[in-house]
């Protein structure tokens, strides 16, 4: 027989912060309800709420060391975490509604007559870096627009740093691909 626990809100944080499963499980019965039904106002799907939401608790448990009291109620922080992780995965798929239509693409216009070869002064890079998917080319802005670190950008946007590393290699690669740049390997003399 499982024992029931209610909490206050300070000691249901003081256990969240030990990494405590039942409190977290108290969490999710508890709050699941309401954000879900905030995630259903933004995504308008079952199914990618579904998986909003299953999102939204893992970065909660990841990140809840982060959640200041003074900042506000436990209820909020969840919230916002919550609504930006429905607003990120409605963001992505507006930009991959926007994708190439594959079956209108013939094999002839994949032939390398087509290959990226610009003039370097025409070059508008930012705009390359945003037809990546948004998973790397938000962290290539941060990174190399705006100065971040990787672990600023894993903190500031709730990965691992190692998914921030492997997705910016990922996208350096793709770039690397665009522009037709090999990658040189440095032999020993």
């Amino acid at each position: 027989m499982t024992r029931k626990f209610t909490y206050t809100e300070k000691e249901l944080i003081n256990s969240l912060k030990s990494n405590n499963r039942d409190a977290f499980e108290y969490l999710y019965d508890h709050y699941a309800p309401a954000l879900y039904g905030i995630i259903m106002k933004i995504v308008k799907d079952e199914e990618k709420a579904a998986d909003v939401m299953q999102d939204s608790f893992l970065k909660i448990w990841k990140n809840i060391s982060a959640y200041n009291v003074d900042k506000g109620t436990l209820f909020t922080w969840l919230l916002n975490i919550a609504r930006n992780t429905a607003i990120d995965r409605l963001r992505l798929d507006v930009k991959l509604s926007k994708g190439i239509n594959w079956e209108q693409v013939k094999e002839a216009d994949l032939t390398s007559a087509v290959i990226f070869n610009p003039i370097p002064a025409t070059i508008d890079i930012r705009a390359i870096v945003e037809r990546l998917l948004p998973e790397k080319s938000i962290l290539i802005d941060l990174v190399y627009f705006q100065g971040y670190t990787h672990e600023e950008v894993a903190a500031k946007l709730m990965l691992p740093l190692g998914t921030v590393k492997s997705r910016i290699r990922k996208a350096l690669t793709e770039l690397r691909e665009i522009f037709g740049a090999k990658e040189y390997v440095l032999g020993a003399a």
